[in-house]
């Protein structure tokens, strides 16, 4: 069998991203992109452990921002943009937590999708 060469993984060394959060009142998800969006990490409070009704609290919206602050200091990420989606308790949450950590936000955006026109009635009730 022919010797394979073993490529080395690098670490990219990004300046500023994007932080994704999307809370709803079950749990609160948090991805980091590149400006391009290319993911760089991400994280639920379901991976770092909560369960049930606690997985929506931002306490652990909170937690899942920490673990995340970690990753991101190694990437060498300072600038951040933050899209927040659903309504969540735990979009606060996350946006105090980067700033605690020394992260400059430049801008907040809400992207939580609205329906224009929204679902069609239900049809009228025949007594």
């Amino acid at each position: 069998m022919a010797y394979k060469k073993k490529i080395k993984k690098t670490r990219k060394n990004v300046d500023s991203g994007i932080v994704h959060v999307k809370s709803t009142f079950n749990n609160t998800l948090v991805t980091i992109t590149t400006m391009d969006g290319d993911v760089l990490c991400g994280g639920s409070s379901g991976k770092l452990g909560f369960k049930g009704a606690r997985k929506g609290t931002p306490f652990a919206a909170g937690q899942i921002a920490g673990a995340l602050v970690k990753d991101m200091q190694t990437l060498g990420i300072k600038n951040l943009e933050v899209n927040m989606q659903g309504a969540g308790s735990g979009r606060d949450s996350v946006v105090r937590a980067f700033q605690g950590a020394g992260f400059s936000i430049s801008v907040l955006r809400d992207v939580t999708p609205l329906p224009h026109n929204g679902t069609r009635p239900p049809k009228k009730r025949r007594v």
